[in-house]
């Protein structure tokens, strides 16, 4: 007689964490200064001013709004204070910098909400294949917010892991 098929990994007790679910997803509008130079060098301020009242701000409304300068060009801090002015009461959010860079700050924000309390003492993996090319700063960061909290920390896959960290009878040590 043959015995029932187990699930192991199942019945392991492990927590696998999936990071792409936390990694943002919304539309980053990118709000271009380089638009606004004179000659594609110079920003004169009273043109720069004349055209932030002639922009037709709601097209940010409730929207993610990432602004920079993609021309190598001197920007005063004011423009940018000044494009925040507009922004701020139509955006969702701004933020000075790349699309790039705004993604990995949501993403960080968002990593940084995880309660690591909830994981006291469990076994957690850190789902390591995706389908978004997470960077190592976010694998970074989990383990970060995890280590003072798991009784190991784990990549890759249930049936696959990498053994990171083993707390072992109160002394925490990496693997």
């Amino acid at each position: 007689m043959s015995e029932p098929i187990t699930n192991k990994i199942a019945e392991s007790g492990l927590i696998t964490l999936d990071l792409e679910t936390y990694y943002p997803k919304e539309e980053i509008l990118q709000f271009d200064l380089a638009t606004y130079l004179f000659m594609g060098l110079i920003l004169k301020e009273k043109e720069f001013r004349a055209a932030m009242k002639e922009q037709d701000w709601d097209v940010y409304r409730g929207k993610l709004v990432a602004v920079s300068c993609t021309a190598d060009a001197i920007i005063p801090m004011w423009a940018y204070m000044l494009v925040a002015s507009y922004l701020q009461p139509v955006a969702a959010a701004i933020y000075q910098g790349t699309e790039a860079e705004f993604r990995k700050k949501l993403f960080l924000d968002r990593l940084n909400e995880i309660e690591g309390s909830s994981f006291v003492d469990q076994r957690v993996v850190i789902k390591g294949c995706g389908d978004l090319p997470l960077g190592e700063y976010a694998y970074f960061e989990i383990s970060r917010i995890l280590l003072p909290q798991v009784r190991s920390l784990m990549y890759g896959e249930p049936c696959s892991t990498v053994p990171v960290f083993k707390r072992q009878t109160g002394v925490r040590t990496p693997s």
